[in-house]
């Protein structure tokens, strides 16, 4: 057994259901890194760890939200838990958790970092009704004073055409993923609405035994399509139980170290899952610019390269928490790493973002925590987590094991990105005018109905127009809703920020 391996030793997941606004961000991220040092089951843990990581708050990436949120958290986090640690944090993504998870694998086996704690967490519920309230939460703005380290640089998540036409939300754009996915399989109506649903209330069935899930029931697949008791359509064909919860109260940390520094703070090897693979990368930055809308690319690779170097094979597997903030997610994973939409090992160990909760970018977190709880309790031998950022942009996948296996951590990993950034991307027309063709579209609703179409599609030429209906144009988006309209043309006119479709 090599002791410069990578391994978890702790985990831990909290849920409030109380809205309490006197409980803060930072109060958050401190009750459960104590559960997670607790949980260690180490008396001295807490003086070894040199490091510790904070997933950076959703919120602060909204101007109007950013003043409430705690500065340099990982700074306060240190004080109050008597901390002598470095600090790091990154840039927003769903990806985040699992990109830092490899990251502090390759310190710790580099030797930069001993004992790693990683932690993150998200109040949205109870900032959501304090904001509606008009209830005080100033006190949240209390913080360090030592800025992190930062790890990676901010970069816009779409392009300013993309943003004018409604692909800056998320809620619009992974339904635009789902119109393509359809048409490739040649899915009628019925057909594309029952796999739905099914998978809907295949991943509730996990949540449903989760204590630590938001929404922890059972939906079955006709609730889930049904637009009855509140569950309205948002953007077709997407129900509000297909959309990601982001108003939920939640936390999670796991603590990372080696093998070495295991055995000399005495924790039983029974508690060491160990990290056997990792990778990243980014697909097409800009969605508008993919010249396939129901791929992955970059996730394909990276869960090959993740395998490779864990030495396992898919069918090894025994557990599975594929990113789900929208049902495309979770089927373009299945696709990219081979694995089928209703394999009885399941997507998702907590019942994904739609059921357990998307806590901004820290629901990864608790994928990992959970997954390295169950593995913990012998509910499987390996597993596989995947993260997504943006709009199934960046990518990180991670291999989790109860055994050590044959090959060390390799500080050396195959160059995947400059593979990726080398395939063809189309050229975007911002001020596409005359006949072209749907590649997909999404419908956004209001309460009272459909109320926006987003089309992406190609030029005569074979350039990218993106546009939308025009306002009040019923008749264009019944048409987009009767049927499957990818591959319909139609006409496109420019506008001074919008372009306009019809048929």
């Amino acid at each position: 057994m090599i002791d410069s391996q990578p391994i978890f030793i702790a985990h831990a997941q909290h849920t409030w259901r109380d809205r309490d606004a006197a409980r803060s961000p930072l109060d958050a991220l401190e009750a459960v890194s104590r559960t997670a040092v607790d949980n260690a089951g180490c008396a001295g843990l807490a003086q070894c760890i040199d490091t510790v990581a904070t997933i950076p708050f959703l919120a602060t990436q909204v101007p109007d939200l950013a003043g409430l949120m705690p500065p340099h958290p990982g700074a306060a986090l240190c004080q109050r838990l008597g901390l002598q640690a470095q600090t790091f944090s990154t840039d927003v993504g769903g990806n985040t958790p699992q990109l830092l998870v490899n990251f502090f694998a390759d310190r710790l086996v580099a030797g930069t970092s001993r004992t790693v704690l990683l932690t993150g967490g998200e109040l949205f519920a109870t900032l959501f009704a304090a904001l509606s309230s008009g209830h005080d939460i100033s006190h949240w703005q209390q913080g360090g004073e030592e800025p992190a380290i930062q790890l990676g640089s901010p970069k816009e998540p779409c392009s300013a055409m993309e943003r004018a036409h409604g692909l800056f939300e998320p809620i619009n754009t992974y339904p635009l993923f789902e119109s393509a996915l359809r048409h490739a399989r040649g899915w009628d109506r019925a057909t594309h609405l029952q796999r739905l649903g099914r998978l809907i209330s295949d991943m509730s069935a996990v949540a449903a035994q989760n204590p630590h899930a938001w929404r922890g029931e059972f939906v079955t697949p006709e609730q889930a399509l049904d637009t009855a008791s509140g569950n309205r359509m948002i953007t077709w064909p997407y129900t509000k139980v297909m959309n990601a919860i982001l108003a939920v109260d939640m936390a999670a940390a796991v603590i990372m170290t080696t093998v070495g520094e295991a055995r000399r703070l005495g924790i039983d090897p029974a508690r060491w899952v160990y990290l056997r693979g990792g990778a990243e990368a980014n697909d097409i930055w800009n969605v508008s610019e993919r010249p396939v809308l129901h791929q992955s690319p970059a996730l394909a690779a990276c869960a090959g390269a993740a395998l490779e170097m864990a030495g396992l094979s898919l069918e090894a597997l025994d557990r599975f928490d594929l990113y789900s903030c929208f049902p495309s997610a979770v089927q373009v994973a299945c696709d990219a790493i081979g694995l089928a939409v209703d394999d009885p090992r399941g997507v998702t160990v907590t019942g994904g973002l739609t059921l357990f909760g998307g806590p901004g970018n820290n629901y990864s977190l608790h994928a990992i925590a959970e997954m390295v709880a169950q593995l913990q309790a012998d509910k499987g031998r390996h597993g596989m987590v995947t993260a997504n950022g943006n709009y199934l942009t960046k990518h990180a996948v991670g291999i989790y094991s109860r055994d050590a296996g044959a090959s060390p951590w390799p500080l050396a990993r195959p160059e995947l990105q400059t593979t990726l950034d080398a395939a063809p991307r189309l050229q975007v027309d911002a001020a596409a005018s005359g006949a072209g063709r749907i590649d997909a579209c999404a419908v956004a609703f209001d309460r009272e109905g459909p109320s926006r179409g987003i089309i992406l599609g190609r030029m005569g030429d074979g350039r990218r127009f993106i546009a939308n209906t025009p306002k009040g144009d019923v008749g264009t988006l019944e048409r987009l809703l009767a049927s499957d309209p990818v591959g319909e043309q139609g006409r496109v006119t420019p506008g001074d920020k919008v372009n306009s479709f019809e048929f």
